[in-house]
């Protein structure tokens, strides 16, 4: 496959291609040649994309705390008593949980995750809240629970709204996240419900990562901080997400 086709088949830059197969040709997915990529005989299951530059959530759960946990209260203020919502995994996802919990005046909300930790930060509130995880593949490095059989219960519900966290959030190239097999659940939640929300800490904002989840126009809000690209805002906001910057 040629740069250019790959651009025009998924929407997505010429530059982000050529990282994308960069990343994938590393993985020994394809091998590069000029002007684009050719597949290897017996490429390797994707799960073996390299995952050095991806800090586990231990790692990630110190970083950015402040930002995170506004980001949290911010997204737990969207929701009201008797929503159905979609939780995916990461630390600000386990920041908008927490919240959520500390929020004694909601009831009768239904959660479905892919998170471990989302899972266990929401137990504080039930019966309150009723907790379903979606089943799955354990993924260690995010205690998340991705294909094979991590999306089939999303494909029969139709949530009020979708909690996303991800490691990119660009005008051009839409949303991204560094792990395959966790963008592909990403993607199947936002087509479970109505409203989308994204969360990402300014530092994510501008930035494109190898596995596209959704298009930016896919997005109905994004809640970030004050450390984001006032210019990259500005472009997100042209294709009509509404941006709220939490404090």
């Amino acid at each position: 496959m040629r740069v250019g086709d790959l651009s025009d088949m998924f929407g997505v830059s010429e530059v982000t291609t050529r990282s994308d197969l960069d990343h994938l040709a590393e993985a020994s997915l394809v091998e590069r040649v000029h002007g684009g990529a050719v597949a290897l005989a017996t490429p390797p299951a994707i799960a073996s994309l390299p995952e050095d530059d991806e800090p586990s959530f231990e790692e990630s759960a110190d970083m950015l705390a402040e930002e995170k946990g506004a980001i949290g209260r911010s997204a737990a203020s969207l929701v009201s008593s008797g929503d159905s919502i979609i939780i995916d995994v990461g630390t600000t996802a386990t920041a908008v949980a927490r919240a959520l919990t500390e929020r004694p005046d909601l009831d009768e909300i239904v959660v479905f995750t892919n998170g471990l930790t989302i899972a266990m930060e929401l137990e504080a509130a039930i019966p309150r809240f009723t907790v379903i995880l979606t089943g799955g593949t354990l993924r260690p490095r995010q205690h998340s629970l991705v294909n094979p059989m991590g999306g089939q219960i999303l494909d029969q519900i139709n949530a009020t709204t979708a909690f996303i966290g991800c490691n990119g959030v660009h005008p051009d190239d839409g949303i991204t996240n560094i792990n395959v097999p966790e963008a592909q659940i990403k993607s199947r939640m936002i087509e479970a419900a109505r409203r989308v929300v994204v969360v990402a800490d300014g530092s994510k904002i501008g930035k494109v990562s190898v596995a596209r989840i959704a298009r930016i126009d896919d997005v109905d809000d994004l809640i970030t901080t004050n450390s984001a690209p006032p210019e990259m805002l500005e472009r997100i906001r042209e294709h009509g997400v509404e941006t709220l910057l939490a404090t």
